[in-house]
């Protein structure tokens, strides 16, 4: 019970109902209404309006109901990627973090690993057009974006459209084509437009990029620049399935009918209105500056006891890595049916947040220091709240 004597301002109530409710989702007791009503009580008799933020959190109760039934379409995906897919839910659950979050995913793992087959069945489960995009070393920008078509019987030039206009577009191997191919990506992936000659043109909503490439072969490869690998949201790197999975893998690539074909078991208006709930689910304070803790300690190490980091980094994440951390954590949040964001679900996906946007040194590569292993020990340093 607060104590109405401590209710001087409104200030000070709507911190202490904020803390209430934090609470109670942290301890996932979503069903508040004895506690609101009774700071509700409280609230009349000291402060005037705050029937407002009593809504506010009545409203937070109601997102939750509604998100535990509207997050039910990511286990049809599931469920239907499950019979081609066998053995890597992991890379599952991150490419519905990625079309959830609206952000792009860049795959990275040894052949034969059904990163293609990934991307390739998720497309087919929503009613939405896909586009794949095998890059090769002699691939032109126009061969991506579009380019301009002469017509000589109307004398004028005329737009083609390229595979960059879909809902879905995987691009196949995306290092095996030269720079300037690759930023041919980045007004798409970022503006969620595309240019061609003095017009520009929208690209369809949703609109996703899930890009493969291969860690083992340096020769024909380009490195992806520093500008495009950070407009990926997730790079996800895959490993080999267990003795289990892989047997079953076995047995169903050996049948007559072969793999199944996934169905399509939900539209592009129930993803839009999935990312709209994404965007809606509540995120609290604290979890808020955990998230910005874990982002500064990659650029200033020092300041969490890791000054042992700061001659491996040479740069820090960017701010898009603490949007990037907001926004996946809430997709996984959804994903597990709750309208709130816990630190659980922050580390559940900042790997694959920051592990492509922290730069290393000289020195860090001569020691075969990885991005993995730096990011690791500063979510091991991080105090959680």
């Amino acid at each position: 019970m607060i104590d109405k004597g401590h209710l001087t301002s409104f200030k000070t109530l709507n911190r202490k109902i904020r803390e209430q409710i934090h609470i109670l989702a942290f301890r996932k007791q979503i069903n508040m209404n004895e506690e609101i009503i009774e700071l509700s009580d409280v609230a009349i008799e000291g402060v005037e309006n705050v029937g407002a933020t009593v809504g506010d959190s009545l409203d937070i109760q109601a997102l939750n109901l509604k998100i535990e039934k509207a997050s039910r379409v990511t286990d049809l995906i599931r469920n239907e990627m499950s019979k081609t897919i066998i053995g890597q839910s992991e890379m599952v659950d991150k490419l519905l973090i990625g079309l959830l979050a609206n952000g792009h995913v860049l795959l990275e793992g040894v052949p034969g690993l059904a990163k293609t087959l990934a991307i390739n069945s998720l497309s087919k489960t929503i009613d939405a057009q896909f586009s794949r995009i095998q890059f090769t070393p002699d691939l032109l920008p126009a061969d991506v974006v579009g380019t301009m078509i002469y017509n000589p019987r109307e004398e004028s030039f005329k737009v083609k459209k390229g595979p960059i206009f879909a809902n879905f577009v995987l691009a196949d191997e995306i290092n095996r084509a030269p720079a300037k191919v690759q930023s041919a990506l980045l007004e798409a992936m970022q503006e969620r437009q595309v240019t061609i000659g003095n017009e520009t043109f929208e690209v369809p909503n949703p609109f996703l990029v899930l890009a493969t490439q291969n860690p083992i072969e340096q020769e024909g490869t380009y490195p992806l620049p520093e500008a495009q690998v950070d407009r990926f949201l997730l790079k996800v790197v895959i490993g080999y399935p267990t003795k289990e999975d892989e047997q079953k893998i076995l047995r169903a690539n050996m049948t007559v009918e072969g793999l199944p074909k996934p169905s399509a078991v939900v539209t592009t208006k129930q993803i839009l209105e999935a990312r709209d709930l994404v965007r809606a689910i509540y995120l609290d304070e604290k979890v808020e500056k955990y998230i910005i803790d874990l982002v500064f300690a990659t650029r200033s190490p020092e300041n969490v006891g890791l000054g042992h980091l700061t001659e491996l980094i040479s740069f820090g994440a960017s701010p898009r890595a603490s949007i990037g951390l907001g926004l996946a954590s809430k997709a996984h949040a959804f994903m597990d049916h709750r309208g709130y964001v816990t630190p659980e679900d922050v580390r559940a996906v900042a790997m694959d947040v920051m592990r492509h946007r922290v730069g290393l040194t000289f020195e860090a590569e001569a020691e075969n220091i990885t991005q993995e292993q730096i990011v690791t020990e500063i979510m091991d340093s991080v105090i959680v709240p």
